[in-house]
């Protein structure tokens, strides 16, 4: 699952792995929960966050590699936030050259709707889930109160947009030309980018691309 900051990927991904009954892998829930625990993964992520960057290739690769390793992720598995560069994508054709065809969907969202959604975006301060736009004063999930993410200030969103597009843009072009590949427009309902999401992904098998 492909998107700037902001595209509605996580909201997309839980949607698609419940569907599908896969787990749904974050790389973002992944390198926050080390923050909380103070790893030091965890310390070494905060920077980066704090900072609008991107955490480094091979600590996030190395994170993938042993999630995609577990039981639970045999049977298929959606990818939210990883790969964010093309090194990354790379050492992912590695890891799915055995296991079939990858399919990639790539959100596109307007920057000034990214810069309104984010601003607006709040998360468990307890356990760090995302709150829905229907659910502003507790968690759903724990009822842990709701904040902003240390990264959605505005000076923090333009750089991680200029981040973006710098380094994970490139990511479209890798990817573009392979016939499992779809591109979704994520400026809708999310009820609406979600059938979107379900036509395109029955294209893509249809499709039947070669094994990426």
């Amino acid at each position: 699952m492909l998107g700037p900051p902001g595209a509605g990927k996580g909201t997309q991904a839980e949607r698609l792995a419940v569907q599908h009954g896969v787990p749904k892998i974050s790389t973002g829930d992944i390198l926050r929960r080390a923050v909380q625990a103070g790893t030091a993964l965890g310390g070494s992520a905060k920077q980066a966050i704090d900072s609008g960057n991107l955490v480094g290739d091979d600590a996030v690769i190395g994170i993938v590699r042993e999630r995609l390793a577990c039981a639970d992720a045999q049977a298929g598995f959606v990818l939210d936030g990883f790969p964010r560069t093309v090194i990354q994508a790379t050492a992912l054709d590695g890891v799915m050259a055995a296991r079939g065809v990858l399919i990639v969907l790539d959100i596109v969202v307007p920057e000034d709707v990214l810069v309104q959604r984010l601003a607006s975006r709040r998360i468990c301060s307890a356990c760090g889930a995302n709150a829905t736009a229907d659910t502003r004063q507790a968690c759903l999930k724990c009822g842990g109160p709701l904040v902003m993410r240390t990264d959605d200030g505005a000076g923090i969103v333009r750089e991680r947009l200029k981040v973006y597009q710098r380094q994970t843009r490139p990511l479209v072009e890798y990817y573009a030309p392979r016939p499992t590949f779809r591109s979704i427009d994520g400026n809708q309902v999310p009820d609406a980018v979600t059938e979107a999401i379900d036509s395109a992904i029955a294209s893509a098998v249809a499709a039947g691309g070669a094994r990426q």
